[in-house]
C-alpha cells in the first residue's frame, strides 16, 4: 500500500516543493521534485507552453537551462521579481548565435507582470499572438528578424505603457493599426522590412524619437502635424508615399537622420531642413521640384537629392558638404567657385552633378582632382573641362544634346 503526500506550492526562494512516496511495507521513503516550485502555477504553466512551441536551431543551446524541476528564475532569458516573470528574452543574445524555431505560444499573454519581451533573430513563424495585448505592463516588445506573418495585432494599441515596438525584418502584412499611433509613451517604433500597406497613422507620443518604416508598401500622404517634433530618426524609404512634406519637415527640428528616398513625394524641400543636426540626408528618387536654397551654412556630411525635379542654380552653401549627390535633376547655370576650391583641397569626397542643365564650371583643365575625391559632370549643357571617372549609370555621352539645352533655356 502506498500513500502520496503532496506539499503545497512553495515560493521559489524557499526551496523546492516535494512529493513524498511512502512505502508502508518497506518502511522507506523516496523523494522526487514536484511538477512546479511556484506559489501560483500560472507563470510556470505559461513557460512550459512557450517551451513546447519553440526549439533551438542547430548550434543553439539556449533551452539547456530550462529544467522545469528547478527554479524558473534561473532559466536563461527569464528574469523575475516577487516570484513573477517580468522579462523574457527568448534565444541566445550573442551576435551570430543561432536563434529559435517554432511559434510563439499564446500562453505568453498569461505572464501578467511581463514588462519586456524579446526574441533573437531566428526562424520563428506563424502569427504574433493576440494575447500579447493582455500584457498591460509591457514596455518593450522586440521580435525582429524572424518569419512572423499575418497582421500586427490591433490589440497592441491597448498597451499604454509600451515604449519600444520592434517588429522589423519579418513578414507582417496589412495596415499599421491606428491605435498604435495613440500610445502615449512610445519612443521607438521599428517596423521596417515587412509587407505593410495602407497609410502611415499619426503618432501622438511626444516622446517618440525613432520611426523606421522603410521597405514596406505604404502609400498615401503625411499631414503636417502627423508626427511629433521630438523625432530624431525618421526613415520612410522604399514605399509609395506621396504628396508634399515641407509642412511636416519644418516641424521636425531635432532630426539627426532623415531618409525619405524611393517614394513619390512632391513639392519643395524646405531650406530649414539643411540646418538641422542631420548627419545623413537622403531625399533621392522622389518628385521634389523647385529651387533648393538652404537657410544657412550646411554642416550635413552627406546629402543625396538625386533623381528629382529640382531646378534653378546650385547654392554655394552646399559646398561644405563632403558627399553631395545632385545628379539627375534640372539644375542650371554655373557651378559655384567655392565647390572647385573645396574639391581641389580634398574637402569634398563626392560631387555628382551629371544629368542636369549646367552651363559651366571654372576649373583649370590641367587641375588634378585628389585621388580621395570624385567629380562627375557628364551630360550637362557644356563640354566637361576635364575628364573624370563617372559611375556607370551616368552613361557614355559627355554632353547633353544642344536641342535639349535650348529647349530648357527657352
Amino acid at each position: 500500500m502506498k500513500l502520496i503526500l503532496c506539499g503545497r506550492w512553495c515560493r521559489w526562494k524557499k526551496g523546492t516543493a516535494q512529493i513524498s512516496f511512502i512505502n508502508a511495507d518497506a518502511a522507506n521513503v523516496s523523494v522526487i521534485p514536484s511538477p512546479s516550485p511556484f506559489s501560483t502555477p500560472v507563470d510556470f504553466l505559461a513557460l512550459q507552453s512557450i517551451r513546447k512551441s519553440l526549439n533551438d536551431m542547430p548550434g543553439s543551446n539556449y533551452f539547456a537551462s530550462w529544467d522545469f524541476t528547478s527554479d524558473p528564475c534561473n532559466f536563461a532569458g527569464v528574469y523575475c521579481d516577487s516570484d513573477k516573470v517580468i522579462a523574457l528574452n527568448l534565444g541566445d543574445p550573442r551576435a551570430g548565435a543561432p536563434g529559435l524555431t517554432g511559434r510563439i505560444d499564446p500562453a505568453v499573454g498569461k505572464l501578467s507582470a511581463l514588462a519586456e519581451l524579446s526574441v533573437v533573430p531566428g526562424r520563428i513563424f506563424g502569427a504574433l499572438p493576440q494575447s500579447i495585448s493582455q500584457l498591460k505592463s509591457l514596455r518593450f516588445l522586440a521580435v525582429s528578424r524572424n518569419f512572423i506573418s499575418g497582421q500586427i495585432p490591433a490589440g497592441l494599441g491597448q498597451l499604454r505603457n509600451l515604449r519600444t515596438l520592434d517588429l522589423s525584418y519579418n513578414l507582417f502584412a496589412g495596415a499599421i493599426p491606428t491605435a498604435i499611433g495613440t500610445l502615449p509613451e512610445l519612443s521607438n517604433v521599428i517596423l521596417c522590412h515587412n509587407r505593410l500597406s495602407g497609410s502611415v497613422p499619426p503618432f501622438a507620443s511626444q516622446t517618440l524619437t525613432r520611426l523606421d518604416l522603410k521597405h514596406n508598401d505604404l502609400s498615401g500622404s503625411l499631414a503636417p502635424n502627423s508626427l511629433p517634433p521630438s523625432l530624431q530618426y525618421l526613415s520612410l524609404s522604399w514605399n509609395r508615399l506621396t504628396g508634399p512634406v515641407d509642412g511636416l519637415l519644418n516641424r521636425l527640428g531635432q532630426l539627426n537622420y532623415l531618409d525619405l528616398s524611393m517614394n513619390q513625394f512632391t513639392g519643395t524641400i524646405p531650406g530649414r531642413v539643411f540646418t538641422y543636426p542631420i548627419t545623413n540626408l537622403q531625399l533621392q528618387r522622389n518628385m521634389f521640384s523647385g529651387r533648393v536654397q538652404p537657410d544657412g551654412q550646411v554642416s550635413i556630411s552627406t546629402i543625396d537629392l538625386s533623381y528629382n525635379r529640382l531646378s534653378g542654380e546650385i547654392s554655394p552653401l552646399f559646398s561644405t558638404v563632403q558627399s553631395l549627390y545632385l545628379n539627375n535633376n534640372r539644375f542650371t547655370g554655373q557651378v559655384p567657385g567655392s565647390f572647385v576650391d573645396r574639391l581641389l583641397a580634398a574637402n569634398i569626397q563626392i560631387l555628382y552633378l551629371q544629368h542636369n542643365f549646367l552651363t559651366g564650371i571654372q576649373i583649370n583643365p590641367t587641375a588634378e582632382i585628389p585621388v580621395s575625391s570624385s567629380l562627375c559632370l557628364q551630360y550637362n549643357c557644356m563640354v566637361p573641362p576635364l575628364q573624370t571617372p563617372c559611375p556607370l549609370k551616368a552613361g557614355k555621352q559627355k554632353t547633353r544634346p544642344t536641342a535639349q539645352c535650348n529647349e530648357w533655356r527657352g
